[in-house]
């Protein structure tokens, strides 16, 4: 990087002492002989550099972290990414055969929930980047201060009460309190990255443990909570029911459920606890040298003008809003609209197993053929959702889930690929400094959740009118027809909404090798994919 002008030339004989915001120059910026006059001078060249940075670029032995705060740090997001697989697989399926809710009430149940957790997130930002830092650091407390309240919202999530009348309202409270919880944990969790260390690369290394511990927790979550559960799902229950009547609910089916919730409850506090004990919060060395930033409506409305970023926003809104309604109807699906019930565990097994092993595919593919080749990965869930909605039988079932879970993930990855390219490309041609960057991520994760919330708000409540009858053995010939429409149609309508606006939007610029470095150091905010 070139010295500013009225900085030491390198190689100068009598280089200044170094000062605050200054750096040693990288090695091989001075060539001398070893032991010469020359090796004197380099080790005296200092080369000044933005105070901003300085925290960034400062490699040290201290910046270094071991293997054990890393694995400890990756623990740290297994429970949310447990509970929000469990979620997404089963929770509708919870509300309507065993709470045996309206359809109606389900449907504001999810839209509340994912509202409020999207509605968190800036929320999250606000009071957390307000709070003052205490002796455990200034993220740890959230974290730690969220886990019991986050632990509870999701027991009573899961658990049936006696009352049958304002069951609606008992589940729309603890799912909107359960989203809000989980994502002030996760924001200061994520935000934990900056303060553990100063070297670019150490967090490169901790986010890549985080990412591999959340896939696993993904993995995990989905699995445990689906083989608890199972017991509470078997055909032989219905078996001698021609009519469409409401099945009574099974005692075991609600303490099987409080069990499954229960596992998840302790994996919270046993993760909290690792992360505590495993990792220590750094102070924010760029707390006194960032500056007053721009506020958040004033860089949301900049970023929401700048068109690669709009364009990636709008195309992921229904990507991502197809993956969530193929994911909440899959189980549906099989247990309503195909005799496939009895699979629903290996299914989902075999989606999420899928997507874990081909994301270091994708992410090949993605570095040797650029970031619009993957985007292929995304269409291929086209054919095969509308292939199980017309053959819904075991075997096309399987090759569906395997084909689902890779599409699945290049959905994840790429949107997270390309989103650091276009903050690039807005630095370069705005040059606002620091602090924007938050605002893409944030504002990204919003409007996606937002999508979600109504693409399952609205096909939930097609349900209802579609006349689903909420713990029925037996449901009528048009919610079996709806179900097919929300599996095959409603994704692939989606997806191929969001790919055409993909596709045609413009690339955004690549920085040049030089800017990209300096560029990258003020974008290292991690958020979950999961």
């Amino acid at each position: 990087m070139a010295a500013p002008p009225g900085s030491p030339p390198a190689g100068a004989a009598e280089a200044p002492p170094s000062q605050p915001g200054e750096l040693t120059a990288e090695q091989g910026s001075v060539s001398a002989k070893p032991g010469g006059r020359g090796a004197a001078r380099a080790g005296r060249v200092r080369e000044v550099v933005d105070v901003r940075l300085q925290p960034f670029l400062q490699v040290s032995r201290a910046g270094r972290l071991s293997f054990c705060t890393k694995v400890c740090y990756g623990i740290g997001g297994v429970p949310n990414q447990v509970a929000s697989s469990a979620t997404a697989f089963y929770l509708q399926l919870f509300l309507l055969d065993v709470a045996q809710i309206p359809a109606a009430q389900v449907s504001l149940v999810l839209f509340g929930g994912k509202v409020s957790g999207a509605a968190a997130d800036p929320v999250a930002g606000f009071f957390i980047n307000r709070s003052r830092r205490t002796g455990s650091g200034r993220l740890m407390p959230w974290v730690l201060g969220c886990t019991p309240f986050i632990a509870l919202a999701y027991f009573f999530l899961w658990f049936l009460p006696p009352f049958t009348s304002l069951r609606g309202l008992w589940y729309t409270t603890f799912y909107c309190l359960f989203q809000a919880m989980a994502t002030f944990f996760q924001v200061p969790y994520t935000a934990l990255t900056m303060l553990l260390t100063p070297s670019s690369t150490e967090r490169d290394s901790i986010t890549a443990y985080r990412m591999t511990m959340e896939m696993a927790g993904t993995l995990m979550g989905a699995t445990v909570h689906g083989f608890i559960v199972s017991g509470a799902h078997r055909s032989n229950r219905c078996e001698d029911t021609e009519l469409p009547v409401p099945a009574a609910v099974s005692p075991d089916a609600t303490r099987l459920y409080s069990i499954a919730a229960a596992v998840v409850v302790a994996t919270y506090h046993a993760c909290s606890g690792l992360l505590c004990l495993g990792v220590k919060e750094q102070p924010d060395p760029s707390a006194s040298a960032s500056g007053q930033g721009l506020g958040f409506l004033a860089g949301l409305g900049l970023t929401a003008r700048h068109p690669p970023y709009l364009k990636l926003v709008v195309s992921f809104l229904f990507i991502s809003a197809a993956v969530q309604v193929e994911q909440s109807y899959l189980v549906l699906f099989c247990t309503h609209a195909s005799r496939l019930h009895d699979h629903v565990q290996n299914l989902v097994l075999i989606i999420l197993v899928s997507a874990v092993l081909s994301t270091p595919l994708w992410e090949w593919v993605l570095q040797r053929f650029g970031k619009r080749t993957p985007a292929v990965g995304i269409f291929v869930m086209v054919p095969f959702a509308i292939l199980l909605a017309a053959v819904p039988t075991a075997p096309v079932a399987y090759v569906v889930a395997f084909f689902s879970g890779v599409s699945i993930a290049v959905s994840l990855l790429l949107p997270w690929s390309i989103l650091p390219d276009v903050v690039d490309d807005f630095q370069l041609r705005h040059q606002h400094g620091p602090g924007l960057e938050t605002i893409f991520y944030s504002s990204y994760v919003f409007f996606t959740k937002l999508s979600g919330a109504g693409a399952l708000g609205i096909s939930t409540l097609s349900l209802e009118f579609a006349g689903y009858k909420a713990g029925a053995c037996k449901q009528a010939e048009e919610v079996v027809v709806t179900l097919k429409v929300l599996i095959g149609a409603v994704p692939t309508c989606m997806i191929l909404t969001g790919l055409c606006i993909l596709l045609v939007s413009p690339t955004p610029k690549v920085p040049s090798q030089d800017t990209s470095c300096q560029l990258s150091l003020r974008r290292r905010t991690s958020y979950s994919l999961a």
